[in-house]
């Protein structure tokens, strides 16, 4: 496919994000409304409030010792602006995106939150609405936009790759931030030729420093697949078709390949011409298998397919291959189907009660030889799965996730686990009732050499002290609790992904 072609048809369906609409559909519906009467009666839902401003610096009180080593900076990302003029977003996944740092030092932790000024931010705070379009929203009286990024949220990821901090979002650009003060520099354009093409918010960092990344353009059923350097250079971007491609959120490395899973939630180019929201233009199809694709790093033009049980999957572990290079191994939080997307989250945005199908661990085996794929489920209700970023692409022992130890911490989570991938066993942590848990990140200690030698770092939300707390965890003794805990006496967003930066990198102090 010609990407010059691909590019300007690209920036022609981001117009659809903006298509007309009656005048009627102008003013807001009742779904602030609806929030804010059931959030007077659930204060647990104080995390989906949202917030209208970014927050100052506060120097969090801290509870035991911070283990000597553990110096930098924690960054998370998550939608923050839910409404704005008496407008509620009806999906968790439309809020602007914020970034927060928790500074760690000698002297304690700090904390400070800055909206990413996006085109799309932008745009809304000067008309005092919503004039741009939504992943999950239905909006109208829209403006038109050129290009994907004019509906760029930059509201799911963060990451610190070649002396750069950038908050990541799906559909487009990556966004700069100064790693210091959080201020927006601008998008990331990595070549002008794929300008505001689709970069998603899940990179793999070798341990060499090399990142791969994808973008999917379901419009155009297209992958693309982007190698950059330690230092931040574009080394490798390329285009490639994908029949019947999914929605994707992440995927994995190896040595030698790049593992995708799509999941038979397929996008429909005619619900979308329809006016359907870019989420209620795929349909789930729960009697087709779950597509497994493999693609050679060397190569990208050679493919393998493999096949698992119909599910849905928002993120991966990690990825490795046997020393034969005959298996392909790699860990995933699958769901029976797409209704935590589809309909919880919306139920979320009005402060009703979330159910739903909950995400499992599983690992997978893929076997090049034979074309079989096998699943096997773990006993564990949990999410967001972190490992040593020294083992990326490589075989891995622990699996670092958040937990949901109880049906009731739906959609969220209430613990931290450590999972063995070899033997299936855990360690875990569950915080004490009332908290509402986020991802929690590894960092290595600078002294260790060992898989797992260091530190569980996050944060989670106190609903019923009205604080937020940071955890600092020895990453090998969950169970025993946090080492070193620092709280403020201020609630924020429940975001999603997370980064820590190492001071000595010079990027975070």
């Amino acid at each position: 496919m010609d990407r010059r072609h691909f590019l300007q048809g690209l920036w022609g369906a981001a117009a659809g994000w903006s298509a007309g609409a009656r005048a009627s559909d102008c003013s807001p519906d009742d779904w602030a409304w609806a929030f804010a009467a059931k959030a007077q009666q659930h204060p647990r839902l104080e995390g989906f409030r949202g917030l209208s401003h970014d927050v100052p610096l506060v120097r969090m009180a801290l509870s035991g010792r911070l283990p000597k080593g553990l110096a930098g900076a924690f960054y998370r990302n998550g939608p923050a602006r839910h409404e704005l003029g008496g407008y509620r977003y009806h999906h968790l996944f439309d809020g602007d995106g914020m970034v927060q740092k928790y500074q760690i030092d000698e002297h304690g932790i700090t904390h400070f939150g800055r909206f990413v000024r996006t085109e799309k931010f932008l745009a809304d705070t000067e008309a005092g609405r919503p004039v741009r379009g939504a992943f999950g929203t239905p909006l109208g009286c829209l403006q038109p936009v050129g290009s994907p990024d004019g509906v760029n949220t930059a509201n799911i990821s963060v990451i610190h790759h070649g002396g750069e901090l950038m908050a990541l979002w799906e559909g487009g650009s990556a966004t700069v931030l100064d790693a210091q003060s959080l201020e927006t520099r601008g998008v990331k354009t990595w070549s002008e030729e794929f300008t505001a093409m689709p970069f998603s918010a899940h990179p793999k960092v070798e341990p060499d420093g090399t990142l791969w990344n994808f973008g999917v353009a379901g419009s155009h059923g297209v992958l693309a697949i982007y190698r950059i350097s330690a230092a931040g250079q574009l080394q490798q971007a390329q285009i490639i078709e994908v029949p019947r491609i999914a929605m994707m959120h992440d995927f994995a490395i190896t040595e030698r390949h790049l593992v995708f899973v799509l999941p038979p939630f397929l996008f429909d180019a005619e619900r979308r011409r329809s006016g359907h929201t870019f989420l209620d233009s795929h349909v789930w199809h729960p009697r087709q298998a779950m597509r497994v694709l493999v693609l050679d790093k060397n190569d990208l033009s050679r493919q393998r397919w493999f096949e698992l049980p119909t599910g849905f999957v928002f993120h991966l572990g990690n990825a490795w291959e046997d020393r034969q290079g005959r298996k392909i191994h790699f860990d995933l939080a699958r769901f029976a189907d797409p209704s935590l997307a589809q309909q919880e989250l919306h139920r979320l945005m009005r402060g009703e009660k979330v159910a739903g199908a909950p995400p499992e661990l599983a690992t997978v085996e893929l076997d090049l030889g034979s074309g079989r794929a096998t699943q096997r489920l773990l006993p564990y209700t949990a999410d967001f799965p972190r490992i040593d970023p020294r083992r990326v692409g490589r075989r891995h022992r622990d699996l670092f996730c958040a937990l949901r130890s109880h049906a009731n911490a739906a959609p969220w989570f209430d613990g931290v686990i450590r999972v063995n991938t070899e033997s299936g066993s855990a360690d875990r942590f569950v915080y004490p009732e009332g908290h509402m848990v986020e991802e929690h990140v590894f960092v290595p200690s600078p002294q260790a050499k060992g898989e797992g030698q260091g530190w569980l770092v996050g944060t989670a939300l106190d609903w019923r002290r009205h604080t937020m707390v940071f955890s600092v965890f020895d990453a090998q003794r969950l169970a025993a609790g946090p080492m070193a805990q620092a709280s403020m006496p201020r609630t924020m967003p429940l975001g999603l992904h997370a980064t820590f930066v190492p001071a000595r990198s010079g990027q975070s102090s």
